[in-house]
């Protein structure tokens, strides 16, 4: 087993899709879980919660962002992190490259 992970441009794993959401997998050990997302405009994540603490980081694009009971429009370089079982869903506004870090190793039991 590699005992790293590099991927030189993010940038180069996904493209936000015309239509719909993609998504790919980075890296998914004991850990952590990072996803990458790309999204269409007016496409998204309904609400939902994890287990696990986990973060956000908003790489390109616009979105509207619920956390709990508030709802934040946010842009590129926007940083959220969240605790276990807080119910958040996104909206883009514009196509939108995201990544998402699932802390597994701080999973709720």
């Amino acid at each position: 087993m590699n005992p790293y992970t590099f991927i030189p441009d993010v940038f180069t794993q996904i493209q936000p899709p015309e239509k719909g959401m993609l998504s790919h997998t980075l890296v998914n050990d004991d850990h952590i879980k990072i996803i990458l997302f790309g999204f269409a405009p007016g496409q998204g994540l309904t609400a939902h919660m994890a287990p696990m603490p986990a973060t956000i980081h908003i790489l390109k694009g616009d979105a509207t962002l619920t956390l709990g009971d508030d709802t934040h429009d946010i842009s590129a370089g926007a940083l959220i992190h969240m605790q276990p079982k807080l119910t958040h869903g996104i909206v883009a506004k514009t196509a939108v490259t995201m990544l998402l870090f699932l802390l597994k190793a701080a999973r709720e039991n």
